[in-house]
Formats: C-alpha cells, structure tokens, sequence
C-alpha cells in the first residue's frame, strides 16, 4: 500500500531562508541514510515565502518520522508558519518523470 501525502504552508518572511535550511536539512540525512519507503519532494514557490511538500510513502511507516532532521524542522514550526499548514492525502493520477531524474539527467547530460 502506498499514499500520497501533500503539505502546504507560508512562512513569515524572515523565516523563510530558515525554514528553506532546515529543509535541505533533511534532505541532507535521506540522502546519507536512504530509509527507503519514500519518494520526496519540496518546492519552494515563487512568492519565496510558500512550500509544498510532497511525500509517496509506501507501506504505513513513515520513514520522515524517524528522522532526527525532520524533528528539528518541526521544533518551532508554529513561529515560522504565517498560514497553514494544510496537509490532504492526495491520489497521483499519473507521473511523467515525476521525482526521478531524466535518463540524460542521470547520465550527466543535458
């Protein structure tokens, strides 16, 4: 069984660059550790103050959880949050090189 799990919040303005590092925190760690269980993406919008999270956990552990990064990032969330945020579970109706890179991409071309 696998899910998809979408997040969405503004942060104030002076906390964005933080909450953009403590991000890439985590991102930092699945890549040393590679939990498996989780494809992973986060978008920083234009208006430089909104992220999305998507999350496609297969089974029902959620690898994020077990992080010691993603915990840090969630410590003082509520103070950097000016709206949100908004979590739904979502249903991928399809994918086209969606959270994988492209074959040229991952050969090192372009």
């Amino acid at each position: 069984m696998s899910r998809t799990v979408l997040v969405k919040y503004q942060v104030k303005e002076e906390s964005a660059d933080a909450n953009q590092h403590l991000v890439e925190q985590v991102f930092q760690q699945l890549h040393a550790e590679d939990p498996g269980g989780l494809r992973y993406a986060t978008l920083r919008l234009a208006d430089g103050v909104t992220f999305v999270h998507i999350a496609l956990i297969e089974g029902d552990d959620d690898p994020l959880s077990r992080l010691s990064a993603f915990g840090e990032f969630r410590q003082g969330l509520e103070d950097r949050v000016a709206d949100g945020p908004g979590r739904t579970d979502a249903t991928l109706v399809g994918a086209y090189r969606f959270l994988t890179p492209c074959p040229t991409e991952a050969a090192g071309k372009k």
